[in-house]
């Protein structure tokens, strides 16, 4: 299971910072990716984080302004935002899929199987 926090009401313009912490297992050995879903709108895939390598890879429309990050030891992830548009509002999953030793992320991540495991957080962007 996975849990997801931080997200809110916030002001076009500004941050938050999202946490996807591991319950009852480790991020070690996984590929872990954020995804989006806004009402009425396809999911979509955000950033990724590879446990093996500590890359990192976010799609064009949040790179330069969302950065995401993990910490194995404490099996949590991040996702800091900043810079938030009305467009960024949405329900933030972050999920999981295992990965093999040399996994590292790319702009294929959203072709892997990951699985969402948590309930989700969500983001509201006011204009």
């Amino acid at each position: 299971q996975t849990v997801e926090s931080g997200g809110g009401l916030v002001q076009a313009g500004g941050s938050l910072r999202l946490s996807c912490a591991a319950s009852g297992f480790s991020f070690d050995g996984y590929g872990v990716a954020w995804f989006r879903q806004a009402p009425g709108k396809p999911h979509e895939a955000v950033s990724c984080w590879s446990s093996r390598d500590g890359s990192t890879y976010s799609v064009d429309s949040v790179q330069g302004r969302f950065t995401m990050s993990g910490d194995n030891v404490k099996k949590t992830v991040y996702l800091q935002m900043k810079s938030l548009t009305p467009e960024d509002t949405a329900t933030y999953y972050c999920a999981v899929v295992p990965v093999s030793r040399l996994w590292s992320c790319s702009s294929r991540f959203m072709r892997e199987p990951f699985q969402t495991r948590g309930q989700g957080t969500q983001v509201t962007v006011s204009s």
